[in-house]
């Protein structure tokens, strides 16, 4: 580490050395070049809260938004990965495929981070994490990224030790506006995507816009299909006074879709013979749970938000958010052990969140101040349907677990102050999360009677969580073109884990209760993941070009790992579940660079070197493994992202490329993932009027250019030893789109 982080720092003296030379404005270069203004549009910029003086974030603003296409518009962690530092991939070529992704931010998995819609979290459980997949990104100006000290201001959800990812909406238009785009392309994949600006009402001055998208296509292997995806967005600004407004925003979106099926680690070693392995079309061939319409998925989600802002002067800003979200997901997945033999667990999800957050800022000369709290109620009620075999007939078997629907509390009061003096910025936030779990009842489902029983059991205690998150921001501008800063913040994520917990002590709960030990008791052990993140860094603002290098250290405690329980035995071994005991650590450097040589010509390179590795061995049945030191699961070292854009007079031409340095899928790293490129090209015609249109956009892209086969990402917890699978990368794919403005 010592190495890593010495080159980095004398990296970081150079270039502020460098730059402080370069742009000093007392002292010019003798045989300096004319300074040449640059116009062309940035993909990237860095980012602050309202209320903020340090740059803790970068914003990938709306031309960003629009680099990587169609499938940008699909998933909003697609295009993040803009960024260093972020690793996505999706099962499905076109970005259908909901939740068969792999994120990862700075090593961590971004199912562990929070999403929100400016400051409202988007979350849920089984898996638990944001659902990145809700959202059309026409709808929305930009996106930032918070990786390290994490502004007080936005609420959380799970957490954020995996980052957290602020979608900034496209308000409505003050004028009357009308947006089209089509596209279609391989493996039979449509979209249409419609937005309405009404512009300024008359007499009330408000204004609102609609949008609609649908989404469609078959699996690029495998029988089935993604979608239909339908997805409404409303949003509404209505001015009720000089000084006070209202704001609301609906998001409704609704998929249905076959899944795709994962890989054995033995079958990633012939891609050639196995790269479109998948579910077979034939309900009578065995083995029957490998049929592709019993691994299908539906999901709803609906998100309310209201937003009220006040002003009563330049020195003061109230707001009061509120939200209400829904959603309604059912599952069914094969699988070779029901209940002893093949068949089928479906599982639903009928989640439902209220929240309110109010939030004062007021300026007091050159300091800010910033408080407010965020208070949520959650109710999950989570349950699995199991099905056996008759032939080939499935046979419903009654319900397998029946998670808690009681109800769990939040409660997030924060401070924030903030400054600017002279060249130095500093700023200083305090969050404390508090949440409380009610007691719930347990019940099992009794063949014999064909219903519920009570078992006291698996009952569940009361239960809180809280902790205190610091965050700490300073820079210091070297001159006007060139700033170094230091930030520091405490991430976490709240308890998880649950349904495998239930999961397994319903399937040996003899076991378990001759040992005199309670599904409470397996759930005391759970805690809250924390993580200790320093950032230092450099923002260098030149005439043709933006260079960000950082250096980040990250220490995380009290992560769910595998431990034995000798009390218990599973097959003649110790059983193995999930507690918060492990501990890991990560450094590296991650650098974004973005020149823009002419106002036709502009490229980017983002590479990351990063060491994620565990900080202590890990025990699993009964088996402690050699694994400190090591580098996590599916955690690459090396990532680059970069691309360019040259533009000729109305046409365009946007090659990117991707690299992913070797990963591994186990904690013993006997499983080894191969390192890989891909290259996208996107061509196109662009023109601002033609006729009564505007705006319009003519476009070709191609992803995976040269058809490389490849692993994508790994469906597997960080500490997994067994039961890990392989997502295959997709292939060679095209999609045309038109849009158009009038």
């Amino acid at each position: 580490m010592g190495g890593v982080l010495g080159i980095g720092l004398g990296l970081l003296a150079g270039i502020s050395l460098f730059a402080s030379k370069v742009f000093s404005s007392e002292r010019p270069l003798v045989g300096d070049l004319p300074k040449v203004k640059i116009t062309a549009p940035k993909i990237s910029r860095p980012t602050k809260e309202t209320g903020e003086s340090v740059y803790t974030g970068t914003e990938i603003t709306r031309e960003g938004l629009l680099f990587f296409g169609e499938r940008g518009s699909l998933n909003v962690w697609q295009v993040a990965e803009l960024l260093p530092g972020v690793f996505f991939e999706s099962a499905d070529a076109n970005n259908l495929a909901a939740e068969q992704t792999g994120i990862r931010v700075r090593g961590v998995r971004g199912m562990l981070g929070s999403l929100t819609v400016l400051g409202v979290p988007n979350y849920g459980g089984n898996p638990i994490g944001p659902r990145s997949y809700l959202y059309d990104l026409e709808n929305f100006e930009g996106l930032a990224l918070y990786k390290g000290a994490i502004p007080v201001s936005l609420a959380t959800g799970v957490g954020t030790r995996g980052g957290l990812l602020e979608l900034r909406p496209r308000w409505p238009k003050d004028n009357t506006t009308a947006e089209v785009k089509v596209t279609t392309g391989s493996f039979d994949f449509v979209r249409g995507y419609m937005r309405v600006d009404t512009g300024r009402l008359p007499d009330i001055q408000g204004k609102m816009s609609l949008a609609y998208s649908y989404a469609k296509s078959d699996k690029w292997k495998g029988p089935g299909d993604l979608g239909p995806r339908h997805n409404l967005n409303i949003q509404y600004v209505q001015p009720l006074g000089s000084n006070l407004e209202a704001r609301f925003l609906f998001n409704h979106n609704d998929i249905k879709l076959n899944r795709y099926r994962y890989l054995t680690y033995n079958e990633t070693k012939d891609l050639n013979q196995n790269r479109r392995l998948d579910f077979h079309s034939d309900p009578t061939k065995s083995p029957y749970y490998l049929y592709y319409d019993y691994n299908r998925a539906k999901h709803l989600n609906q998100d309310l938000i209201g937003i009220l802002n006040f002003n009563p002067s330049p020195k003061v800003s109230l707001s009061l958010k509120g939200y209400y979200q829904d959603e309604d997901a059912k599952i069914w997945e094969g699988s070779p052990n029901v209940q002893g033999s093949e068949g089928i667990q479906k599982r639903v999800r009928d989640i439902e969140k209220k929240g309110i957050i109010p939030e004062a800022i007021l300026s007091l000369g050159q300091i800010t101040l910033t408080l407010g709290f965020h208070y949520e109620k959650l109710i999950m009620k989570i349950s699995t349907e199991n099905y056996n075999f008759n032939g080939s007939q499935p046979v419903y078997r009654g319900l397998g677990v029946v998670a808690s629907a009681s109800p769990t509390y939040t409660f997030s009061p924060y401070l924030q102050i903030a400054g600017t003096f002279d060249r130095i910025r500093m700023q200083a936030g305090l969050k404390y999360f508090h949440m409380k779990e009610e007691k719930s009842e347990g019940y099992f489902w009794n063949a014999t009677i064909g219903d519920l029983q009570r078992a006291p059991d698996l009952d569940r205690k009361e239960k809180m969580y809280e902790i205190w998150l610091p965050s700490l921001g300073v820079s210091y501008s070297l001159n006007p073109q060139t700033e170094l800063y230091l930030s520091y913040g405490k991430t976490f994520i709240r308890p998880y884990n649950y349904l495998p917990l239930v999961s397994l002590y319903h399937r040996l709960r003899g076991n378990f209760t001759q040992a005199g030990i309670t599904l409470a008791d397996l759930f005391e052990g759970l805690d809250i993941e924390r993580a200790d993140v320093i950032d230092l860094g450099l923002r260098i603002k030149g005439g043709g070009f933006d260079l960000n290098p950082t250096i980040f250290y990250s220490y995380h405690k009290k992560l769910l790992t595998n431990v034995s329980d000798p009390r218990v035995r599973d097959g003649g071994r110790p059983v193995s579940y999930r507690q918060n005991v492990g501990k890991a650590r990560g450094f590296g450097l991650e650098v974004i660079t973005n020149v823009y040589l002419t106002d036709n010509l502009f490229f980017f390179l983002n590479p990351t070197y990063q060491k994620v590795i565990y900080a202590k061995d890990i025990s699993f049945q009964g088996v402690t493994y050699n694994n400190k030191g090591r580098q996590v699961v599916d955690v690459p070292r090396i990532m680059l992202v970069g691309g360019m854009t040259y533009r000729f007079q109305n046409f365009f031409i946007t090659p990117k490329i991707k690299y992913m340095g070797k990963r591994y899928g186990t904690i013993t790293h006997e499983e080894k993932v191969s390192s890989y490129t891909t290259v996208d090209l996107t061509l196109g015609y662009q023109r601002k009027s033609l006729y009564s249109l505007r705006n319009l956009k003519l476009s070709l892209e191609f992803n995976n250019l040269f058809d490389k086969k490849y692993i994508s990402h790994i469906s597997a917890f960080d500490d997994d030893t067994s039961g890990v699978r392989y997502a295959v990368g997709s292939p060679f794919t095209v999609r045309g789109g038109l849009s158009f403005d009038f």
